[in-house]
């Protein structure tokens, strides 16, 4: 399996974290995409690349939530980076209405300067998208470049919103909400083809059922490829096989 999606060099691993990746590797996880949030969580990511560099994966980009009035100094640190190392896809970047829509300028300028980037490095972009899916889905058809790409993260939306995303070229990362009783995937899994979902534990949040309430970590990916498996009516190994195709399909020659 995959983990698409992980900030696993979150303070909250910081008493565990080896044990936490042995349980991510016992569980028969191959590697782990990791997110970048801002300029501040680089160092701790990079960390983890340089010590995993097969298996732990680093995005670069600036997330929704942390862009602020002075977002433009934000994205020339995400820039300088990527200029001198290696990263997998920029991420995670979009739109986040859901706690303070003070800086919606700011958060579409910075997601469109983003795709850019994407566009001009030949990669991939990972998208978080809440309460605002169509604002999300407008930005990316104003931008207007098929060459655009990538995984919207933690999915949630309707039937519609997902037949939307692929319509785009985008995968769904499927996660802990997926087993949620009130989430809603019930209602959407079971409609859409397999291959166009990835994997993702979001950790340490969105765990799983029957954790919910603790921790999430890496080793969860196999509950929630369970529960996909479930509602699509198929064996959890094609779940874990076509998910992992799907995902090792992103990946630049860089990480082949």
């Amino acid at each position: 399996m995959i983990d698409t999606h992980a900030h696993i060099y979150s303070d909250d691993f910081a008493d565990d974290r080896e044990a936490m990746l042995e349980r991510a590797w016992q569980a028969g996880i191959e590697q782990i995409w990791m997110p970048n949030c801002d300029s501040e969580t680089i160092p701790a990511m990079m960390q983890m690349a340089k010590a995993y560099p097969r298996q732990c994966l680093p995005m670069i980009g600036l997330h929704p939530c942390y862009v602020k009035a002075d977002f433009e100094k934000e994205l020339q640190v995400m820039e300088d980076w990527l200029s001198r190392e290696k990263f997998m896809a920029i991420g995670e970047i979009g739109m986040d209405l859901h706690w303070d829509k003070t800086y919606r300028e700011q958060q579409e300028e910075a997601f469109l300067h983003q795709c850019q980037l994407a566009v001009r490095n030949n990669l991939w972009i990972d998208i978080h998208s809440r309460n605002a899916f169509w604002e999300t889905v407008a930005l990316i058809e104003k931008f207007g470049d098929a060459r655009l790409t990538g995984i919207f993260h933690c999915f949630t939306g309707t039937l519609e919103e997902a037949q939307k995303a692929i319509e785009l070229g985008f995968k769904l990362g499927i996660g802990g909400v997926a087993t949620f009783k009130n989430g809603g995937l019930d209602k959407v899994i079971p409609h859409v083809d397999l291959e166009h979902l990835v994997l993702e534990t979001d950790c340490p949040y969105l765990v799983p059922v029957p954790y919910r309430g603790k921790r999430n970590e890496v080793a969860y990916t196999s509950l929630v490829a369970t529960r996909v498996a479930d509602l699509q009516q198929r064996r959890v190994e094609e779940v874990i096989a076509t998910t992992t195709t799907t995902a090792r399909a992103m990946l630049g020659p860089d990480w082949q």
